[in-house]
């Protein structure tokens, strides 16, 4: 009898705990605010990275606020055109924005008016990654970086990437270094979606994709896709064969992808510091740990709060504006 009271107890006690500790995690919203869904704008087509990236970190900061989302793709104009309907919205916290640093560089490059570190309130930066190019897991023209290169320089112009963005975004400001350094010319075609980009080279429409390796983890798996080049400043131990752009001779330093949310300036700050502690509670689940995991972003420390986050966007401004000068960029 004794020890069926103390097995018991300790469930009881082992339950308690369990409970005290999930109830740390929970974060709980302003009075009357959450009593309907919030909308998050996703910048990108469905099933890209920042689609997957929205849809975990809605599931995420349902877990811990009790959050509803309706997450909206609105794709264009290289994740510019969901800006508009944004900046629409009232500035209530219903509506939140998935942006990546696209958003940030269009700012620099005189594209939009909007600065993502004033006109917006950055709740957190949940991604921060680097860019790979890659080819065709089944292609025999090339198999490495360097063979690719050789077939660059003998069929100058000819050589085809599926990339995104506009003129200044990151993609095409890395390629113009990396074409630069390395005396290579290839031809750029942007896609906004993210399963025509994989589908052109996949279906051999382009030669090459940049892309980051957790938006294609699936390919990367069943071998339709292989890495040729990691832009970054260190070999990954996850892609330990691959060279980077500056072992081949591109000495310049590498602009990494970073994923955050936002809501408009003008949000009630008690709402603000609830939507920034879901996020922050958001990353922290598991299910997110792993998402991220899966995606190879526990590779850099990617989390930053609301102070970090316009740390990071206005640093990101600067070097984005010094480049532009050098390019030729801009306003």
């Amino acid at each position: 009898m004794k020890i069926k009271q103390i097995a018991a107890y300790c469930m009881c006690i082992f339950l308690m705990g369990s409970f005290v500790s999930n109830a740390d995690t929970m974060v709980t919203p302003p009075d009357g605010f959450g009593k309907r869904p919030l909308t998050m704008i996703v910048p990108f087509g469905s099933g890209g990275g920042s689609d997957q990236l929205a849809r975990a970190m809605a599931k995420a900061m349902g877990e811990v606020a009790g959050l509803d989302f309706q997450v909206v793709n609105k794709p264009g104009g290289g994740g510019t055109s969901a800006i508009p309907d944004f900046m629409l919205a009232p500035a209530d916290g219903y509506t939140v924005l998935e942006h990546i640093d696209n958003a940030i560089s269009a700012y620099a490059a005189g594209d939009i008016s909007e600065n993502p570190a004033v006109d917006w309130i950055p709740l957190c930066m949940t991604q921060i990654t680097f860019s790979q190019i890659y080819i065709r897991g089944d292609e025999d023209r090339f198999t490495d970086w360097a063979s690719f290169e050789a077939h660059a320089k003998a069929n100058p112009g000819a050589v085809s990437m599926a990339n995104l963005g506009k003129i200044g975004s990151m993609e095409l400001v890395v390629m113009d270094q990396l074409q630069s350094a390395l005396g290579i010319e290839i031809n750029q075609i942007a896609y906004d979606k993210p399963a025509e980009r994989y589908g052109a080279l996949i279906g051999g429409h382009v030669d090459v994709l940049f892309e980051q390796p957790g938006d294609v983890r699936s390919f990367l798996d069943s071998g339709e896709m292989k890495p040729i080049l990691t832009i970054f400043g260190e070999r990954p131990s996850v892609f330990a064969d691959v060279p980077t752009h500056q072992e081949v001779g591109a000495d310049f330093e590498a602009l990494t992808r970073f994923r955050g949310f936002y809501v408009k300036n003008g949000v009630p700050d008690e709402i603000v510091a609830f939507l920034s502690d879901a996020c922050a509670a958001g990353f922290n689940t598991d299910d997110y740990q792993e998402f991220n995991r899966s995606k190879y972003m526990h590779l850099i420390d990617s989390f930053r709060d609301t102070e970090g986050s316009i740390a990071l966007i206005n640093d990101a401004v600067k070097t984005y504006q010094e480049m532009y000068k050098i390019l030729g960029i801009g306003n």
